[in-house]
């Protein structure tokens, strides 16, 4: 088989020089990745070695975060050192994203709260559940992670919830949690947890505003669906 050497390529065609020519928007996935791995195979290069490495994870970076050192390494030409690179490469992507909207103050919809939280569970395995507190102006009093479970649900105390929201003062609470299948569809228990919060919410005079399902790239908006 020919040698497909980074090397061996015309420059214009190599990724360290058309990041720097072009700039890194113009280079593909796998080119971003090879650039991080820097080395291929006898049989592949870089390049190569990392489209194999993006076809099984589907070309969806947000299922390559997902994946173990293991995982990723047993695509040939990625060891366990260049699967702790790609790794951390991702996690400093996420965190750009969290850094990103850490100065939202005021949620005027459920995007807002997409965009806030997203990126603190895309990458999760486990359901998530966080709530948003907010003031009078429905600018945020805070935001708490408040549990998390197995694939298929998550504990939630609402008397923790209320509790909170009584010691910030907070007027108003949104709900969130994950998906991690990746269906944005609220489950029964999703109905009847929503349903509980809000009457309780009632009787302490502290709105719930919405529930966001987060799935992926895709949300669920209770308030949105009118179902609140």
């Amino acid at each position: 088989m020919e040698n497909l050497n980074i090397k061996s390529w015309a420059e214009d065609d190599r990724p360290r020089e058309k990041l720097v020519k072009n700039g890194a928007e113009n280079l593909s996935d796998s080119e971003l990745l090879a650039i991080l791995i820097r080395t291929g195979t006898k049989e592949y290069s870089a390049v190569d070695v990392c489209k194999q490495l993006m076809h099984s994870c589907g070309n969806d970076f947000n299922k390559l975060a997902k994946m173990s050192v293991n995982e990723i390494s047993k695509t040939k030409g990625v060891g366990k050192v260049k699967a702790i690179t790609i790794m951390a490469a991702l996690e400093l992507g996420r965190r750009r994203k969290v850094n990103g909207v850490t100065k939202m103050e005021k949620i005027t919809g459920s995007s807002n709260v997409f965009d806030l939280l997203q990126p603190s569970l895309v990458d999760e395995d486990q359901e998530h559940f966080w709530v948003i507190y907010l003031n009078q102006s429905n600018k945020i009093i805070s935001t708490e992670h408040l549990s998390k479970g197995g694939v298929a649900g998550t504990v939630v105390d609402s008397r923790l919830i209320f509790k909170k929201a009584l010691e910030q003062t907070a007027v108003s609470i949104i709900l969130c949690h994950n998906h991690p299948s990746g269906n944005t569809q609220p489950s029964e228990a999703d109905i009847r947890l929503t349903k509980k919060i809000k009457e309780a919410g009632n009787l302490l005079d502290i709105k719930v505003l919405d529930h966001i399902i987060i799935a992926g790239d895709s949300y669920y908006s209770f308030a949105d669906e009118g179902k609140m």
